[in-house]
């Protein structure tokens, strides 16, 4: 985090050397002051865009496993985890009965079970707290 920081800090040192070195005057009375506004801006943007992602780059999950005592004490079964692994990929119920060979309406009560032991209302909490119980990747 620190290293991004300073990077930021340099090309912010390094913007404001090539305003100076472009005598920042000139350039305000012959393009006008909007202008130069517009253009600081903009590198500002991408300058802040950059670093967005860079801060919020998540590195992949290896030897991901699971987290068995969560699941034992939440009474969560092996079917349901794989529904549950399944509901991390976005898919809809249908989509995850046929990926799994179930049927839709079992899938549905899975489901209803899983927030249930959760804890939870909805698909996203669901996800989140396994996610936070490591119950999924």
């Amino acid at each position: 985090m620190w290293r991004t920081i300073l990077i930021y800090a340099g090309l912010l040192a390094v913007g404001v050397f090539a305003l100076e070195w472009v005598q920042y005057q000139f350039l305000a009375r012959r393009f006008g002051l909007e202008i130069m506004f517009m253009i600081i801006a903009v590198a500002f943007a991408a300058l802040g865009a950059w670093i967005g992602i860079v801060l919020t780059r998540r590195k992949p999950v290896e030897g991901f496993e699971v987290n068995v005592a969560a699941q034992t004490s939440l009474g969560i079964t092996r079917r349901e985890l794989e529904v549950l692994q399944a509901l991390c990929s976005g898919g809809s119920n249908k989509d995850i009965a046929q990926k799994l060979g179930l049927s839709p309406n079992t899938v549905k009560s899975h489901i209803a079970s899983l927030f249930s032991k959760l804890e939870v209302t909805g698909r996203v909490s669901a996800i989140e707290k396994a996610r936070f119980l490591s119950l999924v990747p």
